[in-house]
C-alpha cells in the first residue's frame, strides 16, 4: 500500500447493528485504511451515498422505509460506478434476479466471513 493509493469507502446499510458491526470489523481487518461508512435504513443509505459517494456499498433487504433494492437501484441511478453488493436472508429468486438485473450481485445471510470474502471479492474485481 502506497501513500498515493486513494482510500476507499465502504457505505454499509443493515438495519440490524449487529451486521454492521461483523461486516466493519471484518472488512477493517483486510483493508485497515478503508473509510466505513454505516446507515440504517435504505432512506439515510442513499442520502450518506449521494453525500459521500462511496465506492462500495453492501445493502440488506428489509428494512424499515424503503427496501434495499429499491435503495440500491436509486444508488446506482445516480452513481453507476459504485459497486453495490445485496445482502439478505431473504433469498427468494426475484430478489436475486432484481439485484443482478441492477447490475448487483446477491449474497445470501447469515453474514458470515466467507460471505464477506465473496463481496469483497466482487468489489475488488
Amino acid at each position: 500500500m502506497t501513500a498515493d493509493t486513494p482510500v476507499k469507502k465502504l457505505l454499509i446499510v443493515d438495519d440490524s447493528k449487529v451486521s454492521r458491526m461483523i461486516i466493519r470489523a471484518r472488512v477493517l481487518d483486510v483493508h485497515p485504511n478503508w473509510e466505513i461508512l454505516e446507515a440504517n435504513n435504505g432512506t439515510d443509505g442513499v442520502a450518506m451515498a449521494l453525500e459521500k459517494k462511496p465506492d462500495f456499498c453492501t445493502m440488506d433487504i428489509n428494512m424499515p422505509g424503503i427496501l434495499g433494492t429499491d435503495a440500491a437501484e436509486i444508488l446506482l441511478k445516480e452513481m453507476p460506478s459504485c459497486r453495490v453488493v445485496i445482502f439478505s436472508a431473504n433469498i427468494q429468486e426475484s430478489f436475486q434476479d432484481r439485484a443482478n438485473a441492477m447490475g448487483a450481485i446477491f449474497v445470501a445471510k447469515p453474514i458470515t466471513e466467507k460471505s464477506i470474502a465473496e463481496a469483497l471479492h466482487y468489489f475488488l474485481g
